[in-house]
């Protein structure tokens, strides 16, 4: 019987950890807790190859100075990120940066432990041969080519008004045709309509 699957879940809020820990251990991971970066970061090093839960806004060193440092370090576990409400932008960098993941909160059980499954299968030398990949490319099929392009502008993280501009179009149209991927994609929210973008290689990871 093989052991379970390691999750380190970073986030400074108590109650989180807790609700976590609960839902991941029912589900058969195993789970070690960390109240902040600093916490995680002097232990990384040590730690069993796992998937790491990494919150965004922490008040002793943010989620993405702590994704950072994990590959300044070369340790490459894999990092899904949570964020709140209004955190997009951080999440998209955080992706960009070689995130494997990122969920918004509040998460259902079901979007959460996919995400560590995901990150349970991914290893660099797969990352773009993944089913996952292939699936999230396979909903942008049946994108137009103008959603293509303003989904491409809302993964760059730009705003309505510069991909209308850029576009030679109407904010309204933009707005038109946001909303038509994001139908078409089956998504509720802007930050699902990016994770399958980010999967399908729509955005370039920085150095």
């Amino acid at each position: 019987m093989s052991e379970p699957y390691p999750t380190y879940v970073v986030d400074d809020d108590e109650a989180i950890r807790r609700s976590l820990s609960f839902m991941l251990k029912t589900s058969g991971f195993a789970v070690k807790l960390f109240d902040g970066g600093t916490a995680f970061l002097k232990e990384a090093a040590d730690l069993p190859p796992g998937c790491v839960l990494l919150d965004v806004r922490m008040p002793d060193i943010d989620g993405l100075a702590v994704q950072r440092e994990l590959r300044a370090r070369g340790i490459m576990l894999p990092v899904v990120i949570m964020t709140g409400h209004g955190d997009i932008d951080m999440a998209v960098t955080a992706m960009k940066a070689g995130a494997s993941d990122f969920i918004e909160k509040p998460f259902e059980k079901s979007a959460l432990l996919g995400c560590i499954e995901a990150a349970q299968r991914l290893t660099v030398a797969d990352r773009g041969a993944s089913a996952r990949t292939e699936d999230a490319k396979a909903r942008l099929n049946v994108l137009t080519e103008r959603e293509r392009e303003v989904l491409d502008g809302l993964v760059e993280g730009l705003p309505n008004k510069t991909i209308a501009y850029d576009l030679g179009i109407s904010p309204r149209t933009v707005e038109i045709h946001r909303a038509n991927l994001m139908q078409k994609l089956e998504v509720k929210s802007l930050a699902e309509a990016l994770r399958i973008a980010f999967h399908a290689g729509l955005a370039k990871n920085e150095a």
